[in-house]
């Protein structure tokens, strides 16, 4: 390979011998979802978020080797093909990134997505065209003192606000119809929207004269919403495919899916485990335990709008495990940790603003 090439792909290349976690925080790290896979100095293949998604739905190990979770189909380029026909591919299967290989599998060039077609032109166009509800009636504590003053919904994050981030990732996916479930501040919520005159989605807006936790205030719409839905807290981003958590949803006939985040937290000591008479049987040195945590993001079937009970105090995990004790089906779809921000707290809020406006 040589160094101009090398120096193009420097920070997407990962061995095939290396773990999927250290993929995923690689992935994190430069802010793709997609890296090419090398055996020591030769181009062995790619790997996708997906893959990794995959892998961790079907309970592989973090530390399994990359090898072992590939797909063994993927779409490449050729050196001797014209580079309309290279453009065609990757407007066809809406390819990150183009590997363009000699008739050996050798690899001579790279095309990425944004050199090609510019970051306005979206690699996903699906349309989903299902509802959205967000959870926007909370008093915003941890942003204090501004939600004293001004919702935390509206609070802007560059010329928009953490809600209107919220909705247009959404929107990007065919879905305009959102259900605001407020209270804290309702008034002001509404006055917002009505100023914008926006004619991309359409809001209905639910109202609980008193915290009803998580869902509790979703009992006023079980009449409303009759499809499969999404339901996402008003303090958090996600960048992700939202097609690709509506299929796994769909495809494992899920009647509520929860998406969560990959966290890791690395143990700055070395940790033992004994057995009896505390005798030794292993020693780690610092350790990294990663968890999945609940993002704040949901699909749910719309049935489940019925479990709900009028006017009581209710979350969505007293839902979850409603259905779980039933017997029925909870999924946990995978995201980075990258892909997942909380900025409801100052920390995050001032680091993704700071983010934003770069």
């Amino acid at each position: 390979m040589d160094s101009t090439l090398k120096s193009k792909i420097d920070k997407i290349i990962i061995d095939k011998n290396d773990s999927i976690l250290l993929a995923l925080k690689k992935m994190d790290k430069v802010k793709k979802k997609l890296l090419l896979v090398f055996d020591q100095d030769d181009f062995y293949s790619l790997v996708s978020i997906g893959d990794i998604q995959r892998a961790i739905i079907g309970n592989y190990d973090l530390n399994t080797k990359l090898y072992k979770i590939l797909r063994k189909e993927w779409t490449f380029s050729y050196e001797d093909e014209p580079f309309e026909m290279i453009k065609e591919k990757m407007l066809k299967f809406r390819t990150e990134c183009m590997p363009v290989l000699n008739r050996n599998n050798q690899l001579v060039d790279v095309f990425f997505w944004d050199d090609i077609f510019g970051l306005s032109e979206k690699r996903k166009k699906t349309n989903l065209n299902l509802p959205v509800i967000i959870m926007a009636g909370g008093k915003g504590t941890r942003l204090q003192p501004l939600t004293n003053v001004i919702p935390k919904p509206l609070i802007p994050i560059g010329k928009k606000t953490i809600i209107e981030e919220i909705m247009d990732r959404f929107i990007d996916v065919g879905c305009n119809n959102f259900y605001l479930s407020i209270n804290y501040k309702a008034e002001t919520i509404k006055h917002y929207f009505e100023q914008l005159q926006n004619n991309n989605y359409k809001i209905d807006y639910f109202q609980e004269d008193l915290p009803l936790g998580t869902a509790g205030s979703l009992f006023l719409i079980k009449n409303k919403i009759k499809t499969t839905f999404f339901v996402s807290n008003c303090d958090i981003i996600i960048d992700e495919d939202y097609s690709e958590i509506y299929n796994y949803h769909k495809d494992n006939k899920n009647e509520l899916t929860i998406v969560s985040a990959l966290m890791h937290y690395p143990i700055p000591y070395g940790t033992v485990e004994t057995k009896e008479n505390g005798l030794l049987t292993k020693l780690v040195e610092k350790p990294e335990l990663t968890f999945q945590i609940n993002s704040g993001m949901y699909i749910l079937e719309p049935h489940l709008l019925k479990e709900i009970p009028d006017n009581k105090f209710f979350h969505i995990t007293h839902l979850i495990e409603n259905v779980r004790q039933r017997k029925g089906k909870v999924g946990v779809f995978p995201i980075s940790k990258g892909s997942w921000m909380d900025i409801g707290t100052w920390d995050e809020y001032l680091s993704y603003h700071k983010f934003h406006n770069k």
